[in-house]
């Protein structure tokens, strides 16, 4: 018996109108919104709104129009909405260049910057994380909403509902999480603590245009045409995982939210409605760099570090695209990443590869590359997991 259900819809183009009716269908294949938000809550919406500035065009936030769409319908149960992110200051405004303070102008809606209004300490015992600093905005409501963006991620292979919610404890500490937590199974298991400290009641998922390749931000654009929707967000990322052509398994944050309880992961336990699962699944999804953490996962462990160092991708700065502009120093946990005339610089001794000057940069001034010995074996390991997506289902 299915322990999760995941609403599956098509939508072409960021048209609010036809957004807001295929969300509501979708919606209504799990239960309908009024059986999630009673009249008067508090809603918190989390958005996927990266630092730096961004507009929707470049498919790296969840687009306005998606979640005008999803605020339109939720209005008509409440007049208490707070959409949000935690956003690096920036001139311009990020939620500007965005179009999102336009929006919610527009819908009467408030939105804030969770750094504006603050965070506080909370014991969630997880696996990594025995407390941990959360928006205020998402503990005062009483209903949480989480509408993540389908992207790839050079670390985390997948970025989804699981790896959305990272945005509602503060930018400095991700930045020191980041450089504290470097064994990539540690950083998954640090995200899942996170979820579940915050547990969604609700997760839509943008997967309208989807970003493949080098994501969260420096990938390029694939048109999917399609919304997830469920109660349970490890379910809609095992989904979308499956979509793409990723064993959602292999997503470490989705296999291990599963282990934990967290969610449901496995796709024998999540029924699917809407459309049929087979029917929008795009076999040449453009992967990221295979991060090394799922290439060594069976290595020796006495192993796993020299391993993990050739065969890791390392960020380096493309000169002729730089502009100095500074993000990825600010972004840089450790320090390797400085501007000197004009020019980022990577200190290759003190950088951990945890990609968040690549993530950060919005010029494709931070190139992903692998040593001699990693650039041999990786086209490898790659042939194999495209073997593996190709195969029939047992």
């Amino acid at each position: 018996m299915s322990q999760a259900r995941v609403a599956l819809k098509r939508v072409h183009t960021y048209d609010k109108a036809e957004i807001r009716s295929a969300v509501e269908a979708a919606l209504a294949e799990i239960g309908g919104l009024r059986a999630i938000v009673r009249p008067g809550a508090k809603a918190f919406v989390k958005v996927n709104h990266l630092s730096p500035p961004s507009p929707p065009e470049r498919g790296i936030i969840t687009h306005p129009a998606f979640t005008a769409a999803v605020l339109s319908l939720l209005k008509e149960i409440t007049p208490h909405i707070t959409v949000g992110d935690d956003l690096h200051p920036s001139t311009p405004d990020g939620f500007d260049v965005s179009g999102y303070r336009t929006m919610c102008t527009q819908l009467g809606v408030r939105l804030v910057n969770l750094r504006e209004i603050g965070f506080t300490r909370v014991k969630i015992g997880g696996e990594v994380l025995d407390e941990v600093y959360l928006g205020r905005a998402l503990l005062e409501a009483d209903v949480v909403i989480n509408l993540p963006k389908l992207k790839t991620h050079s670390l985390t292979l997948f970025t989804g509902a699981v790896k959305n919610m990272y945005g509602v404890i503060p930018g400095g500490l991700r930045s020191a999480f980041h450089g504290r937590y470097t064994d990539p199974t540690e950083f998954s298991h640090l995200l899942v603590d996170i979820f579940a400290s915050t547990r969604p009641h609700l997760t839509i998922m943008d997967g309208i245009v989807a970003m493949e390749g080098a994501g969260p931000a420096n990938g390029t654009l694939r048109e999917l045409g399609v919304i997830l929707a469920s109660q349970d967000g490890v379910a809609v990322d095992a989904v979308a995982a499956q979509i793409i052509g990723l064993d959602p398994l292999a997503v470490a944050t989705t296999r291990h939210a599963h282990a934990r309880g967290v969610g449901v992961g496995d796709l024998d336990r999540i029924e699917v409605v809407g459309e049929p699962l087979a029917s929008v699944a795009v076999p040449d999804f453009r992967l990221p760099p295979l991060p090394a953490g799922a290439i060594v996962a069976r290595a020796p462990r006495f192993l796993t570090r020299f391993i993990t160092s050739q065969i890791s991708a390392r960020p380096q700065v493309v000169a002729r695209t730089c502009i100095g502009c500074g993000a990825c120093a600010r972004i840089c946990p450790t320090g390797a990443a400085t501007v000197t005339d004009g020019k980022a610089a990577i200190n290759r001794r003190t950088c951990i590869r945890c990609m968040c000057c690549h993530e950060v940069c919005r010029f494709g001034a931070i190139a992903l590359r692998r040593s001699a010995v990693g650039a041999l074996v990786h086209p490898l390991v790659r042939a194999r997991r495209r073997a593996r997506r190709r195969a029939p289902p047992a």
